[in-house]
């Protein structure tokens, strides 16, 4: 993993279409990708306007729905940001405001903190800003290193 210092940035909204199921303040998800159904959708630049594999939370609900194939009950205009990511890391790369590229090392898929070591929605080979800096790993890692959990986003 590599380290920058980087510089405070403001988080920044993005209007999409989600299935009205999903369009609750506060919700968080995994941004897919588009599925063969929306080939013919007149809308579909509107619901595949994010980055594939980021995690976002919906932020504001809007008025706007349209019906879909896709999703039950259609889909529901949303303000969304990329959500920040729990993750492991080693501590010498625990320092806030500092830009690091996650490596995914370990395969112990039975590990106890396996899901924090690769959480879904970081990107392999992405930059990205801690956060926040919260504390020292849940359990002990199986292959004996300390960690420190840490909130990431995108850089």
């Amino acid at each position: 993993m590599r380290i920058e210092v980087a510089g405070m940035t403001d988080a920044k909204t993005k209007v999409t279409l989600v299935g009205t199921v999903l369009a609750k303040p506060g919700t968080e998800f995994i941004y897919e990708g588009e599925v063969p159904e929306c080939n013919t959708c007149k809308v579909k630049k509107a619901c595949n306007n994010l980055q594939k594999g980021r995690k976002y939370r919906v932020v504001t609900v809007r008025t706007t729905h349209h019906d879909c194939s896709v999703h039950l009950n259609g889909a529901t205009a949303v303000e969304v940001m990329e959500a920040p990511i729990t993750l492991l890391i080693s501590p010498e790369m625990a320092i806030i405001n500092s830009k690091i590229k996650p490596e995914f090392s370990c395969n112990r898929h039975d590990c106890r903190s396996f899901d924090l070591c690769r959480p879904e929605g970081v990107v392999e080979g992405e930059k990205y800003i801690v956060v926040d800096v919260l504390g020292n790993a849940p359990d002990i890692c199986d292959k004996g290193r300390a960690l420190k959990l840490v909130e990431i986003k995108p850089a």
